[in-house]
């Protein structure tokens, strides 16, 4: 089941989305192989998928919906939920949560009102944890947008949110 769209700017995408995803598909041809590249593009496109493209790929691409839910949820590159323009992504591995990785998770709950796994009501930011970034001496790192920042505090973290619109 796929949640209720709270955020006005998704639900305003997703309802124009037959042309853009018809688009897509097409771009592809009869490729079924191709079906990672075009759920990609798609997640580009709306910043995640949305169920309804996913059972407009099965059709259009005669794959069994399973095969694309499968492929959907296995690579954890790929949202099923709203996700914001710029992925928020804190460390809580053994020396980042040591050193302080909690209290970022923290701040962004009390900033900017998000959870791990949330994304903020304007589509801003979403926040995600992971156990574990592997520059364990530089802790602790958050990575924005692919891009890793370490020895993470609040004011540095402010710094970095700053900068992104």
């Amino acid at each position: 089941m796929e949640p209720a769209l709270d955020f006005p700017k998704v639900k305003a995408i997703v309802e124009s989305y037959p042309e853009k995803v018809d688009s897509l598909i097409d771009s592809y041809g009869d490729k079924k192989e191709q079906l990672i590249s075009l759920l990609q593009d798609i997640q580009a496109e709306f910043n995640y998928l949305p169920r309804d493209v996913l059972v407009r790929v099965s059709q259009k691409l005669d794959i069994p919906l399973g095969q694309v839910f499968s492929v959907a949820t296995f690579f954890r590159a790929f949202s099923l939920k709203p996700r914001g323009r710029h992925l928020v992504t804190v460390c809580l591995g053994t020396a980042c949560h040591v050193r302080g990785g909690q209290r970022l998770v923290d701040k962004m709950e009390r900033d900017y009102g998000i959870k791990p796994g949330e994304t903020t009501e304007d589509m801003r930011f979403t926040l995600e944890t992971v156990n574990c970034l592997g520059c364990c001496a530089l802790g602790p790192v958050a990575v924005v947008d692919g891009k890793y920042e370490s020895r993470m505090n609040h004011d540095k973290l402010d710094r970095v949110l700053r900068g992104y619109k």
